[in-house]
């Protein structure tokens, strides 16, 4: 680790879980995304293994994973992160893990029907200048537009709903209402929500002509909250190098600290970019990805084969990355929440999320418990040499 020309890489595979927390309410109490995974669906995942993933589930749960190979001797340094945020969505995560927990938790449309305040979706309306709107309820985001997706074709209305997360989305058809007036109309409920401290608003395209085709598009776009305060990706950018974000990190930040978006919007494609990133970055630069389909696809569909299908994928990818990693690189494997997919309803469980450190330079070992998601980015300000976080302690 004495090499100056370091780099750094967070890799955030979305929703992935390995044990709940000791804080979670009773309904999470029992999850474990990995575990179960492992438990109903055979999953091959020997470089995570080498990784510690499966060691890491042991320390974090007590349990080894069904079919997991159990080892010796490891590549990186493995332990597990209890997250200190109140919520156990996107946001909070991604942002404990670069130094800011949201201790103060977010707003919620908690109602499953008619889960918007009349006077909002009056100001919606009338600012978007809309014929109505649709929906006005908790659903999964697959199935209302089965429901309500001819209606919206035949009447203009876009289709408004919520979920247990602090959400406000926006599903329309991507060529009969417009993308580009779509995200207009997501700008002014952003403003509209703001009130209410909601983390998100997302935009929900979708393509097809009746209910059996309907079918979301990757033009997704989430407009959140800007962070309250600076974050890693701050510090690395006023040291004068590049924050190079992967898949919907820089929505995740509203763009703050962001210096150079990569485009994703499916697995595979967020780990071409990440390779591509690899090749791009320079020293004393971060990368930063998301891995979405593990949640959206995966997680919330609680499609068990989908998910284990997703991990294998992503681990025959791996040994490309490790591959070209460079001296002074320092890569982080870790999530932001679990969705359990064999848990009950459609929603996030509150989870230990897994810490996979690996690089030229890092010893193998047993990192344990990490008290913060921020411990993630501690280390990696610290790697760096940018100024240290607020939040977190280096584990390396």
């Amino acid at each position: 680790m004495n090499n100056i020309n370091r780099r750094a890489f967070i890799i955030v595979l979305d929703s992935f879980g390995i044990g709940y927390s000791e804080d979670a309410s009773a309904e999470d109490q029992g999850a474990n995304t990995l575990l179960h995974v492992a438990e109903n669906q055979a999953v091959h995942l020997p470089n995570l293994c080498a990784l510690g993933l499966n060691e890491a589930l042991k320390q974090s749960s007590g349990l080894y994973g069904k079919g997991l190979p159990v080892l010796e001797k490891f590549s990186g340094a493995y332990g597990y992160a209890v997250e200190k945020s109140a919520g156990k969505d996107t946001p909070s995560g991604h942002w404990e893990m670069v130094g800011l927990p949201v201790i103060e938790d977010w707003g919620y449309f908690s109602s499953l029907q008619n889960c918007f305040p009349q006077s909002l979706l009056n100001d919606f309306i009338r600012e978007a200048k809309l014929p109505g709107v649709l929906g006005n309820c908790h659903a999964s985001g697959t199935e209302i537009l089965k429901k309500l997706g001819e209606e919206h074709l035949r009447t203009g209305k876009p289709i408004v709903y919520a979920s247990a997360d602090s959400v406000f989305q926006i599903a329309v058809h991507e060529m009969a209402f417009g993308l580009k007036r779509l995200y207009d109309i997501c700008h002014i409920a952003r403003k509209l929500v703001d009130p209410y401290r909601i983390a998100r608003v997302i935009a929900r395209p979708f393509l097809g002509d009746s209910a059996n085709n309907f079918k979301r598009t990757g033009n997704r776009k989430d407009l959140g909250i800007p962070p309250y305060a600076p974050t890693l990706l701050d510090h690395v950018k006023e040291s004068g190098h590049d924050v190079l974000a992967i898949g919907k990190v820089s929505d995740i930040f509203s763009g703050q600290g962001v210096t150079k978006n990569l485009k994703a919007y499916t697995n595979m494609e967020s780990f071409d970019a990440l390779l591509r990133a690899q090749r791009e970055a320079k020293e004393g630069d971060f990368v930063f990805a998301n891995f979405n389909d593990f949640d959206t696809l995966f997680g919330h569909r609680r499609d068990i084969a989908g998910y284990a299908r997703a991990l294998e994928m992503f681990d025959k990818r791996l040994p490309s990355f490790i591959a070209a990693m460079q001296p002074g690189d320092l890569a982080i494997i870790t999530a932001d929440h679990g969705c359990d997919p064999t848990w009950p309803g459609s929603d996030h469980t509150r989870e230990h999320v897994p810490v996979l450190a690996f690089g030229p330079g890092v010893e193998p070992s047993p990192i344990g418990a990490r008290n913060s998601f921020a411990d993630i980015g501690q280390t990696v300000a610290e790697h760096l040499g940018v100024q240290a976080l607020e939040y977190g302690l280096s584990f390396l």
